[in-house]
C-alpha cells in the first residue's frame, strides 16, 4: 500500500510540474497579436484634449496609462511616461493617462486639474470617476501600462513601477512597425 501511495504522489508531482512548465513557458511567451483594445467608456472628463476614440487613434502606437494623482508608484512612473510622450508624440505615440480615483477626494476634477498642472502632465487624461474603462480593461493595478499597436490591439501590459527600458523598447518596436 505505501509503495502505492509513494509511486501516487511521485506521478501527481511530476504532473504538477509539467503542467506547470507548460504554463510557464505560456505566460511568458511574447504577445505578437492581442486582443482588441477596449473603447474609452464613461469617462466623465476629458483634461487637455477634446474626447477621443480608440477608433480615431488607429494607426498610431496608443499607451493607456491607468493612474491616479495621490499614488506613489503612479508619481514614480511619471517621468518615464512624460519622456516617452516628449520623444516619440511625433513619431505615432499616443499617450493617455486614465485617472482612475482610489480614494473619494480624487474624483474631483478641479483636484486632477490642479495636479496635472503640478506634475506638468501635458498629454490627454481621461477621468474614469465611474471605473467603466478600467472595467473595460480588467485593469486591477496603480499603475498600469497597456501598449497599443497601430491595429488597436493590446500588445504589451505593465503593472507596477519597473521595467521601463523593456516598455521604452517595446514603444519603439511598435513605432516601427509599418501600418
Amino acid at each position: 500500500m505505501t509503495t502505492r501511495l509513494k509511486a501516487f504522489a511521485l506521478s501527481t508531482a511530476f504532473a504538477a510540474c509539467a503542467l506547470i512548465a507548460t504554463s510557464t513557458a505560456a505566460f511568458a511567451a511574447p504577445q505578437e497579436s492581442g486582443p482588441p483594445a477596449p473603447e474609452f467608456s464613461g469617462i466623465s472628463q476629458w483634461l487637455n484634449s477634446e474626447p477621443l476614440k480608440l477608433q480615431q487613434l488607429r494607426g498610431k502606437v496608443v499607451l493607456v496609462d491607468f493612474w491616479t494623482y495621490s499614488c506613489i508608484n503612479c508619481a514614480n512612473t511619471l517621468p518615464y511616461v512624460k519622456s516617452w510622450n516628449q520623444k516619440y508624440k511625433d513619431q505615432g505615440l499616443t499617450v493617455i493617462g486614465v485617472h482612475t480615483p482610489e480614494y473619494p477626494f480624487e474624483r474631483d476634477t478641479g483636484n486632477v486639474k490642479t495636479a496635472l498642472k503640478r506634475l506638468g502632465i501635458s498629454y490627454p487624461v481621461a477621468q474614469d470617476n465611474q471605473y467603466a474603462t478600467w472595467n473595460a480593461y480588467n485593469n486591477q493595478y496603480w499603475p498600469a501600462f497597456y501598449l497599443i499597436d497601430k491595429q488597436g490591439r493590446i500588445v504589451y501590459t505593465h503593472f507596477g513601477e519597473g521595467d521601463y527600458a523593456k516598455t521604452e523598447a517595446k514603444i519603439q518596436a511598435l513605432l516601427a512597425q509599418n501600418n
